[in-house]
């Protein structure tokens, strides 16, 4: 490599935490306690969908914003915004399924055409969407659009296969985690793009989350565990700030040449 080729291959640092199985493991705990938090607020407290995904969304809007401005990773930072983030996903999926009605089929599909729009538009804007390349504003506008409907879709997802498939909690679990063993064995042994599987297993993670949440929260007469909702909450919670602390955590690396990064 010749010397104007290093200096047009310079190496930042991404503003997202490198994907490894760390990773994965608080993701699967965010979504648990995204699941199990929503339902706090708008079953136990009382809020309602409605008064719920409006106070979700405004925390998820302020946290989004002090990601963006961040001028670097910030692991507390970035998973609390993960927390909000799919909090909402559990309020919003919950009220247009139920409260609108447009049922959890409809909401799925709706939600899948939103999330597939985000990554198009995405890919035209930047020829990538990998999150290596999420250094800019633009690009992060893009990742947590991405994230928000990834989220919300995950939920409608879990309670479509647990409800309307008639899976039943348990089964939503082994459903969901069957397909992300599938995603684990084709990213060892296949040459199938990162990208494509990063984006499936982060879709996947979150109705596993949810399908985990509802079985720990719900009556045992609708195939649940009714545990408090605000202990497992708690628990989960408090499980996640350990691993935020005691998993190394470090920033995706991106190239800052863009017609590298589009190669």
């Amino acid at each position: 490599m010749d010397d104007y080729t290093k200096s047009n291959a310079i190496i930042s640092e991404s503003k997202v935490p490198e994907v490894t199985l760390g990773f994965w493991i608080i993701k699967i705990a965010a979504t648990t306690l995204g699941e199990t938090g929503g339902d706090t607020v708008t079953m136990t407290l009382n809020w309602g969908y409605l008064a719920g995904t409006c106070l979700f969304l405004a925390a998820m809007i302020i946290l989004v914003a002090a990601q963006i401005r961040a001028r670097k990773f910030n692991p507390a930072l970035y998973w609390a915004t993960i927390v909000a983030s799919t909090t909402f996903g559990t309020t919003m999926a919950d009220f247009a399924d139920r409260s609108v009605g447009i049922g959890y089929t409809g909401g799925s599909t709706l939600l899948l055409t939103c999330l597939m729009l985000v990554l198009g538009l995405w890919y035209r804007a930047e020829g990538t969407i990998s999150v290596n390349s999420v250094s800019t504003p633009r690009v992060e506008a893009f990742y947590w659009g991405a994230i928000t409907f990834s989220q919300t879709l995950g939920t409608a997802l879990g309670d479509w296969i647990a409800d309307t498939g008639d899976l039943g909690y348990r089964g939503g679990a082994l459903v969901f985690a069957a397909g992300l063993a599938v995603i684990a064995a084709l990213y060892f042994w296949t040459r199938v793009s990162r990208v494509t599987l990063f984006w499936a297993a982060f879709i996947l993670t979150r109705p596993l989350g949810a399908t985990v949440g509802d079985f720990l929260d719900k009556p045992l007469d609708h195939g649940g565990l009714a545990l408090s909702r605000p202990l497992a909450s708690a628990v989960i919670a408090v499980f996640m700030v350990v691993c935020v602390l005691l998993i190394p955590q470090r920033a995706g690396q991106h190239p800052g040449n863009q017609s590298a990064e589009r190669a």
